[in-house]
């Protein structure tokens, strides 16, 4: 790299850094609701009733793509339409699925959105039957009531001075569910009963006067004249009396059409030759009957109103759903997730605390072990994080080419979550890696003799290859980590290729410039440094790996075997469906027994209750509680009382198909990464190379997945996401020491290929060392200053990376080993034949 390279060199990484900071100055950070607290849905649009829509014919894969997106669009309108600000909502790919969430948002305005979402807002108008009147009377004569109602009687003074008597039902206080249909279900025995046939459905429709809510019955043809597909607009009025009502206004085609329509039914009409009857058009909106205006006459003008027994906030409502259109089915909520503004600013807190003292701690350590050459990568980890907001938005574009949803908007910052936050954590500790490579080797080239300037330019050479290839498969794990992920574990993924993109350009490129400035500009002769590993040092590890082999077993063994015992309880509430709850505790952990028996009383069977403090702040203290799908309004009622609702920090329901397609994807997450991986090194080494490295990852996922769950903690979406940063680190560390043996097999021709895997272990031995022990530096900060989920992700990662660096040294070599070993033997034995 010459003057003129480097001049621009530097010129461009000063615009990068420029452009990076105006995107933190000129874009506000959004938090996800795991931070900013909210509510977070898993919506499904309903594939019986696209069906049954499609008369019964399955569906391609392009009807449901257009009902995914039609559904999102209506969402979409629904919600920008309420005032909801900052809400995500994107679809998930190959299914009928619509993520949607709303950071920020209280319980009264989640209740409404609830009510939107479920809405599924289709409008018909129906004719009401001719003798409408006649049958309704002797309905009300027969004393026929739907499930769940009274008929009542009310005197009705008329103009002319006359007292008549008039029916009308009121919901029955006494009526009891059946099953889990409302008491207040119509039925067909109605109709059936007043001799109208199964044309006309018998349905109700509401008045509110006062407190009293009444309920005229209406024989409504099941046949509709005309759907909502025509409306333009649609808007909230008010009628002679003060009440709320909406109009609703069509388009040219359906002016047209509901112009025909009425002047149909209007006296005189084609259907209504009688001059002096009035005929009535239902208006019907999602199966419920909301008015039965008479027509008088054609209305032609192409409007309507829509009034019935709502206030002025369920009018304004209805109209935002009518202006966005109605759903192509009904949508069903698999999942929803409740967070406290308090928990999330809780985790902000721990987060930002834990990445500073991470911070402090690498930096420190790099400083008295490295030196100069500390000075320079703690430079490098301050430009690390100067660059990360751009690193963050190319790595959402770069992920977003896989699949086009959850990333930002052009030139925006992706949304920080929880799983982000621990994901800046952990790249400040996988950052100084590169770096950690290149000092080491320059220690070597040193060790030959050569001076300072050609030590640099050979240790920056000879480790460009291996930088690459370790960083190119934990960048293949972020790939399928953000494919398979969703919410905040992309999130996670998103934050995980930005830290991989910005520490390999500031270790390749910033450190490289400030290197040759330091040989062109001072008198440097050497660059000084401690030394973990002695010069020299030859551990004989291979002749070990059948202790470690053997340790290996019985690990894996025992864990797995405790980890099959323990069945569906080794996996958390979003893996298998249910209700969890998170209450802020200030018992101790002795409590737990009385919570326990608080949920027996209510009837719930077999509840998971776990106390939780925070290592570096005991004052913060949670209670965790999960229960099964049917039992969760019983759980929250119970809790509540015993605890307090206003302790509730978190709700969580996932139901159990969600839960079991969860695990699903998680296994299949694990599985793609491994054969992405096979396939790299396949293509870059060797299959011996491909076989020793898989041999090491599946060693190491089920010895921390066996050793985490031993110690009574459950598998979820998070420690699925650490087991895959698990498998880029072991990877990571593993492919060095391979690349070194490539290496060196080159170099040492008159030593057998068991003792140049010996050598080149131990080549490699300070720096494994020293990597895992900067990782472990902030592993260790998120354990002891994280608190609630980065405790856990935390939890997963220590014992990771503790046994990824075992399995680099102790399986991956020893079983490559093996195979070229058997290989060697079988090419002898072909050639003995051959001669």
């Amino acid at each position: 790299m010459n003057s003129k390279d480097g001049f621009w060199h530097w010129f461009i990484l000063a615009v990068l850094a420029g452009l990076s900071v105006w995107l933190v100055t000129s874009n506000p950070i959004n938090l996800g609701i795991d931070l900013a607290g909210g509510f977070s849905f898993t919506l499904q649009v309903d594939e019986e009733t696209l069906v049954a829509n499609n008369e019964g014919k399955e569906l391609k894969d392009s009807d449901r793509k257009d009902a995914q997106e039609r559904a999102l669009e209506v969402l979409r309108n629904r919600i920008d339409g309420s005032g909801t600000k900052e809400a995500v909502i994107y679809p998930e790919p190959g299914s009928l699925r619509i993520i949607m969430q709303i950071p920020g948002v209280g319980e009264a305005e989640r209740k409404k959105i609830d009510d939107i979402i479920q809405q599924q807002a289709y409008l018909a108008f129906r004719t009401v039957h001719k003798d409408n009147d006649e049958l309704t009377q002797k309905a009300f004569a027969d004393g026929i009531a739907p499930r769940g109602y009274v008929v009542v009687p009310e005197q009705v003074q008329l103009s002319d001075g006359r007292s008549i008597t008039r029916y009308y039902y009121a919901k029955d206080k006494n009526a009891q569910s059946v099953g889990n249909e409302s008491p207040y279900a119509i039925g067909p025995e109605l109709w059936r009963t007043a001799s109208v046939g199964a044309s006309y459905d018998f349905m109700l429709s509401a008045e509110k006067e006062g407190a009293i809510e009444k309920f005229y019955p209406f024989y409504v043809s099941v046949k509709e004249d005309m759907s909502g597909e025509y409306v333009e607009t649609a808007s909230v009025t008010y009628d002679q009396l003060g009440r709320p009502q909406v109009s609703v206004s069509f388009d040219k085609e359906g002016k047209k059409k509901f112009g025909n329509i009425t002047s149909d039914l209007a006296p005189g009409g084609r259907l209504n030759p009688n001059q002096s009857e009035r005929r009535q058009l239902a208006i019907v909106l999602d199966d419920t009957l909301y008015s039965a205006p008479n027509i008088n006459e054609a209305i032609l003008q192409g409007s309507a109103v829509i009034s019935g027994g709502f206030d002025a906030a369920e009018a304004q409502q209805l109209a935002v759903v009518l202006r966005a259109g109605s759903l192509p089915a009904p949508v069903d909520v698999l999942t929803s997730t409740e967070i406290s503004p308090t928990l999330g600013q809780e985790s902000i807190n721990s987060g930002i605390r834990a990445m500073l003292i991470g911070a402090v701690v690498v930096v420190i350590f790099m400083l008295l072990y490295y030196m100069i050459a500390g000075v320079v990568v703690n430079l490098a980890l301050l430009l690390d994080v100067l660059l990360l907001p751009l690193g963050m938005v190319t790595a959402a574009g770069f992920l977003g080419i896989f699949v086009n949803v959850g990333a930002p908007s052009s030139g925006a910052l992706p949304t920080l979550t929880l799983p982000g936050i621990a994901g800046l954590i952990l790249t400040i500790g996988m950052a100084v890696d590169a770096n950690v490579l290149i000092f080491e080797r320059i220690r070597e080239e040193q060790r030959e003799g050569k001076r300072f300037s050609s030590a640099v330019t050979a240790g920056f050479e000879k480790v460009f290859s291996t930088i690459l290839d370790a960083n190119v498969t934990t960048l293949l794990v972020a790939v399928i980590l953000f494919l398979q992920g969703s919410g905040p574990i992309r999130g996670f993924a998103v934050t995980l290729t930005a830290g991989i993109l910005v520490s390999m350009y500031t270790a390749l490129i910033f450190t490289r410039l400030v290197f040759n400035l330091l040989a062109e500009k001072s008198s440097m002769e050497k660059l000084k440094m401690l030394s973990i590993v002695k010069q020299g040092t030859h551990i004989d590890f291979i002749s070990k790996r059948r202790y470690a082999g053997i340790l290996s077993v019985l690990v894996i063994a025992g864990t797995v075997g405790l980890f099959v015992s323990k069945g569906m309880n080794n996996y958390s509430v979003d893996l298998t469906g249910g209700w969890s709850f998170l209450y802020d505790s200030q018992e101790s952990a002795n409590g737990v027994p009385d919570v326990v028996q608080a949920l027996e009383t209510a009837g719930i069977k077999d509840p998971q209750v776990s106390y939780q403090k925070q290592i570096a702040d005991a004052s913060k203290q949670t209670l965790e509680v999960k229960v099964k799908l049917d039992e969760g309004e019983a759980a929250l009622a119970a809790l509540d009382a015993k605890i307090g609702e206003d302790t509730l920090l978190q709700k969580n329901k996932v139901g159990s198909q969600v839960g079991a397609e969860m695990r699903t994807r998680g296994v299949k997450a694990i599985i793609y990464a491994l054969i992405g991986i096979i396939i790299y090194i396949t293509f870059r080494f060797e299959f011996a190379y491909a076989l020793g490295t898989i041999a090491a990852l599946v060693h190491d996922v089920l010895i921390t997945v066996g050793i985490y769950c031993a110690l009574g903690n459950q598998v979820s979406l998070p420690i699925i996401a650490a087991l895959l940063t698990i498998v880029g680190y072991s990877a990571n560390d593993t492919i060095v020491v391979f690349d070194r043996i490539r290496e060196d097999v080159k170099l040492l021709k008159n030593k057998s290929f068991l003792e140049i895997c010996n050598i080149s272990i131990n080549h490699c031995l300070g720096r494994t060392l020293m990597t895992s022990i900067t990782t472990l530096l902030t592993v260790v900060m998120l354990l002891i200053f994280g608190g609630g989920a980065i405790n856990d992700f935390a939890l997963a990662l220590f014992i990771g990376v503790i046994v990824g660096t075992y399995s680099s040294i102790f399986v991956a070599t020893p079983v490559m080993l093996l195979w070229q070993t058997r290989n060697e033997k079988k090419a002898r034995m072909r050639a003995q034949a051959a001669a």
